[in-house]
Formats: structure tokens, sequence, C-alpha cells
């Protein structure tokens, strides 16, 4: 569905650091980015895979990063575990909870996740979607 998506920092080397804590136990990796004569980028993709990616950005007009009201990016994890490693990694790493790991029975049987917002202010959705699995 996605080619990919991108959210801000102001901060690029406080962004790698949170999101490899928190990437990285959900089974994504990191990935080299060819400069293009744009900002400094990060970018995660899953192993053996082009696309989808996800990438951070320092903002192109040099503005401070900032997050969007109503926005958020969920990570699928392969399990509830994997769901508590990102969530604790991401506390652990500059991050603020926006809701704690557990059962969310209200968005399906089987459906567990985490919320955890950046050290930007970005929202971040970690779940296991055990209603499809």
């Amino acid at each position: 569905m996605f080619s990919h998506v991108t959210l801000g920092t102001s901060d690029i080397a406080r962004a790698r650091k949170f999101y490899n804590a928190v990437l990285i136990p959900i089974g994504l990796v990191e990935r080299p980015v060819t400069p293009d004569g744009g900002p400094k980028a990060l970018c995660w993709i899953i192993p053996n895979q082009q696309l989808p990616r996800f990438y951070i950005y320092e903002p192109f007009n040099k503005q401070a990063a900032s997050a969007g009201n109503g926005n958020m990016v969920a990570f699928l994890a392969p399990s509830t575990d994997a769901v508590d490693a990102a969530y604790q990694a991401g506390m652990e790493n500059g991050g603020y909870d926006e809701g704690e790991p557990g059962e969310r029975p209200h968005y399906g049987n089987g459906y567990y996740g985490a919320y955890v917002r950046d050290p930007d202010g970005n929202k971040l959705h970690i779940v296991y979607r055990g209603d499809i699995a």
C-alpha cells in the first residue's frame, strides 16, 4: 500500500538511537540513505525487502520538526513480546508513554498494542495483530 512513510526530527543522532531501539525488536533494520542533496535522513526496512520504507528526516525547510495533531504511524510487530520490548526500548531511549502495552479488544480479538511518542513528539503505535494472524 505504501512506498514509504516519513517523520521529521530536530536531532538526527537522537532519532537514530531511539528508532533503532524501537524498530529492531519488531524486525526492522536500518539501511543506508544515499545522499540526494536533501536534508539528513535515516531509513528502516524489513530485511530483504526494498519497500515499504520508514524515513526520519531533518525538515527540508530548516525549521524545527513538529509532530502533527492526529498523525500516527503504526508498526506491525511479530508478537506481543516484541510489542513489549519495543515499547520498553522507547521508554528507555527518550520516548514517552501514550498507552502501555496491552490487549485492545475493542479493536479486535487478539489485538495487542502500545503507544509511544518519539523524542520529537511523533506518535507511534506498535501492534501485534492476533486478530488477523
